[in-house]
């Protein structure tokens, strides 16, 4: 992913460190006799062939290595390069639907998973951007304010998509707008690349320093015959090499944005009780929201109980409405995926307000909301499903959080490790480029 001007500099700029780390004393010596210049002079001040200054390369070489990215930027980069690709995945399926059909439900329903993918990738290239340190921000203020300009035209571009869609406009003028969205997002990746490009990171192939994105990955689960759409992205990269085994190091990104659109119907099949004699639970509303590195449940509901003398005579008990807030918390148990439910704050009277504070109701609650939320993210993170063979069997998992983007999208993270033997090594880096999506060209 360099381009030629940057190769030259960075080896240009290596010589001079080495040749200084090897011989300062010789370097010093030649000071003197070229009026400034290294290598001595003759006439007109002298200097090297090139006419560069020492000191003009030096400073060269400390600005490039103030910007260089850290080994997690470099993870952190890739996963946000791969909310970009996910998004021109949702793009190409737009496109492809809106020239197949008009049905406008349909094509709705997908225009809000493309805006969706837009935001996330808009989202990640944000907090990427805003994690850099004050000498990174000073370095590299000129590419990422055109990534800045970049990134508000995609954003106009889906804006203006997106209203064409709700007014259902005529195929031609959707067609013109989806491929100027098109244009957007490639400019914007190219402008990514680009900020890539300066802070070092890129795809080396010599073995050392590889790292491969894993394509997205889709499932779901279902909830009462409803499907909750999940995709997976991934990051695997190398890592040390140690008596025989080599380590990759894995990470996992599993969207959970359609589980947090649809919680309210989620909870209401797992947690909606209706016993004529007993209890019933009916589910008002939900929401699930990010507080790294737990997520939040919040749930309103009304509750009664019912109890029943004889074959004609039914009592109710006990009866209303509360407000249970249930905070999650991933672990990891047994190499697996957990999580750990806290009951946070209950607002609610009475008879039900104990129920749910230390009662059966609010545990079973709690630990109904834990068991839908973790698998959803359990499908998420199916290694089977996202890792490629060589790599199944060998991957652990080692940390888990919840994130969420700009919009509040939660998002889960997970990462592990691969430990794989040299043998296995070249076959797992030969299946991980073999599956590597094509790289996209912008004309400048």
């Amino acid at each position: 992913m360099f381009h030629k001007g940057g190769c030259v500099f960075r080896l240009r700029s290596a010589v001079l460190a080495g040749a200084l780390l090897a011989s300062p004393c010789g370097m010093l010596a030649q000071h003197g006799g070229g009026g400034g210049h290294l290598g001595g002079g003759t006439g007109g001040g002298g200097g090297r062939g090139s006419g560069v200054d020492v000191k003009d390369d030096l400073k060269d070489f400390h600005a490039a290595l103030a910007v260089q990215a850290s080994s997690q930027q470099i993870v952190d980069y890739n996963l946000m390069l791969m909310s970009t690709e996910a998004a021109g995945a949702e793009l190409k399926a737009f496109v492809e639907l809106a020239g197949k059909e008009r049905n406008a439900s349909e094509i709705a329903r997908h225009d809000k998973t493309l805006v969706g993918a837009v935001e996330t990738a808009r989202a990640a290239n944000k907090k990427f951007i805003e994690a850099f340190s004050d000498r990174q921000k000073a370095g590299l203020r000129e590419i990422t304010k055109k990534l800045g300009r970049a990134d508000s035209e995609l954003a106009q571009q889906t804006k203006t998509l997106d209203q064409e869609v709700e007014a259902n406009v005529a195929s031609p003028q959707m067609e013109t707008s989806a491929q100027k969205l098109d244009h957007a997002l490639a400019s914007f990746r190219s402008r990514q690349l680009d900020l890539g490009e300066e802070m070092g990171i890129g795809n080396a192939d010599n073995g050392q320093d590889l790292t491969f994105k894993i394509a997205p990955v889709r499932s779901s689960v279902s909830f009462a015959n409803q499907p909750i759409a999940i995709t997976t992205t991934g990051v695997i990269s190398k890592g040390a090499n140690e008596g025989g085994q080599n380590t990759f190091r894995l990470q996992l990104v599993v969207d959970m944005s359609e589980l947090q659109q649809n919680i309210t119907e989620v909870l209401r099949a797992e947690l909606d009780k209706a016993e004529s004699c007993g209890e019933q639970i009916a589910i008002q509303s939900a929401t699930l929201t990010p507080r790294e590195p737990a997520s939040l449940v919040a749930v309103h509901l009304h509750f009664e109980r019912w109890a029943c003398r004889g074959r004609d005579s039914i009592t109710e008990m006990v009866e209303g409405n509360g407000t249970l807030e249930v905070k999650l918390t991933p672990a990891i148990a047994e190499g697996g995926l957990r999580l750990v439910p806290e009951i946070g704050r209950v607002d609610a009277e009475g008879f039900v307000g104990e129920l749910l504070r230390s009662g059966s109701l609010g545990d079973a609650l709690r630990d109904k909301i834990a068991e839908s939320i973790l698998s959803v993210a359990q499908r998420g993170g199916d290694f089977k499903a996202t890792l490629p063979p060589a790599a199944q069997g060998n991957a652990v998992l080692r940390q888990a959080r919840f994130e969420g983007t700009g919009s509040g999208k939660l998002m889960v993270v997970l990462d592990g490790e691969i430990r794989v033997s040299s043998e296995k090594a070249t076959s797992l880096a030969s299946e991980m480029k073999r599956q590597r999506p094509p790289q996209e060209t912008v004309p400048r």
